[in-house]
């Protein structure tokens, strides 16, 4: 059980907005759509409107030419049970000695369970949590240490706090600049991912002491 299990929710009925046009960097193609993910006819590139302009306010924080680059946002339960299974596959791949106990561990430790249930819903299902690194004023990804969903400790927010290499302190410093812009613009971060924030959730509502989490899960 996470931390956050026992938040309730009480979701506003805030809608679901498109993230296109509005100036930040995406990733193309989008990493999940080009796996196969059944997204059916609807975009990744939705959130909740008030973390839409949360995630603009985050992006004015940057120093001039810096962007937000979206990884991905909305994601319906089709699409969270694909990667699950997706990423179960990878890591019995990869790492072929490890029990299937462990292997499961691992997987949970970066995606949530795909519940249909109204009270625990997956984060990125309510349009309440975003993925993303940071671009530079040249248009480039930053350096961050380990790719976007690897499921290992390089993927730990502080995995790089104490490297003495320059790579290592580079990655360290570019992470710790993208969770203070998110932070600064009301965000929290997955203790286990360097790229996953979210506003609205029960993570969110957890962090800040509250009883109830603002959105539950939601389709454009």
């Amino acid at each position: 059980m996470t931390p956050w299990e026992r938040i309730r929710i009480e979701d506003d009925g805030e809608p679901l907005v498109s993230l296109e046009g509005a100036g930040f960097s995406f990733e193309a193609p989008h990493p999940y759509v080009a796996l196969g993910a059944p997204y059916g006819r609807w975009s990744p590139w939705f959130l909740r409107r008030a973390v839409r302009e949360r995630l603009l306010d985050a992006q004015r924080r940057l120093d001039s030419g810096w962007r937000l680059h979206l990884l991905d946002a909305w994601r319906p339960l089709a699409v969270q049970a694909f990667m699950v299974e997706h990423t179960d596959q990878l890591i019995r791949a990869t790492e072929p000695s490890l029990s299937d106990a462990a292997r499961r561990e691992r997987v949970f430790s970066f995606w949530a369970s795909p519940s249909e249930n109204p009270a625990t819903p997956p984060p990125h299902s309510t349009g309440a949590a975003v993925d993303l690194t940071l671009v530079d004023e040249r248009g480039r990804v930053v350096n961050m240490g380990s790719p976007f969903d690897e499921p290992t400790e390089r993927s730990y927010p502080d995995h790089f706090a104490g490297a003495v290499d320059e790579e290592g302190r580079e990655a360290h410093a570019n992470r710790q600049l993208l969770a203070k812009v998110m932070r600064e613009a009301g965000f929290v971060r997955h203790p286990n991912e360097w790229w996953h924030f979210s506003y609205g959730d029960r993570a969110w509502a957890r962090e800040h002491d509250l009883e109830l989490a603002r959105y539950g899960r939601a389709e454009p």
